[in-house]
């Protein structure tokens, strides 16, 4: 599990890349952010050695979602809604629930 919210965590910072690519659109951001997403889906990939493939991708998605939404509020200052911030508790609870 610790490979899949590393790979989460990183998928993040290729997304930030690509954040800021979209307000500054240089070629060097955007092949900068494609890479870094590989690197992140380099640890999906190697999970799926011995965690079913389905719930390696949730774990997967929900780290990249919950470190996104903390970059989004703190970094870009971008507010989350109450429901979205419940819909996030709940796939953290998900996430619990499929390592049971």
């Amino acid at each position: 599990m610790i490979w899949l919210l590393l790979g989460g965590f990183i998928l993040t910072i290729g997304d930030i890349f690509f954040k800021f690519w979209t307000k500054h659109p240089h070629n060097w951001m955007y092949l900068v952010g494609i890479s870094i997403y590989i690197i992140g889906l380099m640890f999906l990939i190697q999970s799926f050695k011995n965690t079913n493939i389905a719930v390696a991708s949730a774990i997967f998605v929900i780290a990249n979602i919950v470190t996104l939404a903390v970059v989004s509020w703190l970094f870009f200052h971008e507010p989350l809604s109450y429901l979205q911030i419940f819909g996030i508790v709940l796939a953290i609870i998900a996430i619990f629930i499929l390592e049971i």
